[in-house]
């Protein structure tokens, strides 16, 4: 479970909730350019865009669950059980892609949307997991620059590309279930409500606030999605740089699981591990976790983007507190 959110101000913002009932040994993760990408069937990239994001690093690949590269353009993996599948054959003609492999892929290639979906429509991802004891993810996966935002999804009908004018993802159903969805909720407004019930009552407002009355507030996929939409499009802040980080985790916020509020199958709970926010322009990666509110930022641009070698930053897990006495 998890939710993706893109937002511009003066600079473009991007991040997400990663919500999970345990930590995948997650760290920030720096890969220059000159760092070599492997994969499974596809032509090796030696030289390629730098990228920033979230990632574990497994047999010295950095596997993201979201990042940003050096143009911008950000992208990242959200669940989609039950949904998700990959053919295991190859496909002729095409890059076949592993899912694991998929976000450096693109990031590591493309500039914008734009790119990303003319390289995608070469592609075909194949259902290759990473190891026997890494199993193959069901993942969708949420695309997005300043410009506009994608959303692809492959199921047994196919790869699909959907624009999202909400810039906003969470996980199942599938994404045109979501925008459907959401001509529910068509009433929805931030400033009071008018009164549709009936001309023949002086019925008046009796409390801010009941404009949005019917919001969900629940933690299921199509509700968050509808949350974190409304608040998105009707976000205001100011343009510097610190109102629109605070104004986005405040976003995140809205959509973020405490402990105990979502129960698993397995009897464990689901909660929000860490949110982060990139300002894809400058290349600045910011996030807390649940056990530290405080924010850490990692810089791309303080970094060597020619260099050879991945560069790991641990996260901060233990609460900060300034003490004011």
């Amino acid at each position: 479970m998890c939710t993706s959110i893109a937002m511009t101000t003066d600079d473009f913002y991007f991040g997400r909730t990663l919500d999970l009932e345990t930590s995948f040994q997650e760290c920030v993760v720096f890969t220059p350019r000159n760092y070599p990408f492997t994969f499974r069937k596809a032509k090796p990239l030696r030289r390629h865009y730098a990228m920033l994001g979230m990632a574990t690093i497994m047999d010295g690949l950095p596997l993201y669950a979201e990042a940003v590269n050096e143009k911008g353009l950000c992208m990242a993996g959200l669940n989609f059980p039950d949904n998700a599948y990959y053919p295991p054959e190859e496909k002729e003609d095409c890059s076949n892609i592993a899912p694991f492999e998929l976000i450096y892929w693109i990031l590591g290639q493309c500039d914008s949307v734009v790119q990303a979906r003319e390289l995608l429509s070469t592609a075909h991802l194949i259902g290759i997991p990473f190891s026997d004891e890494v199993p193959l993810s069901p993942l969708h996966w949420h695309i997005a620059d300043r410009e506009s935002s994608i959303v692809l999804e492959t199921t047994k009908e196919g790869m699909g590309i959907f624009d999202d004018p909400m810039g906003v993802l969470t996980n199942n159903p599938s994404f045109p279930f979501q925008m459907t969805n959401s001509c529910q909720y068509l009433n929805l407004t931030a400033g009071p409500p008018q009164n549709c019930f009936t001309s023949n009552v002086n019925l008046r407002p009796f409390g801010l606030g009941l404009g949005s009355f019917g919001l969900p507030g629940d933690y299921s996929p199509s509700s968050r999605f509808v949350k974190a939409s409304y608040l998105t499009l009707n976000s205001v802040c100011e343009k510097d740089e610190i109102s629109s980080v605070t104004q986005f985790f405040h976003l995140l916020d809205a959509v973020s699981m405490v402990r105990g509020s979502v129960i698993t199958e397995s009897d464990a709970y689901e909660l929000t591990i860490y949110s982060c926010c990139i300002n894809a322009d400058k290349g600045i990666y910011y996030y807390k976790t649940y056990s530290n509110n405080q924010l850490t930022a990692i810089h791309m641009h303080h970094e060597n983007l020619n260099g050879c070698y991945l560069k790991r930053f641990p996260l901060r897990t233990c609460q900060q507190i300034a003490w004011m006495n």
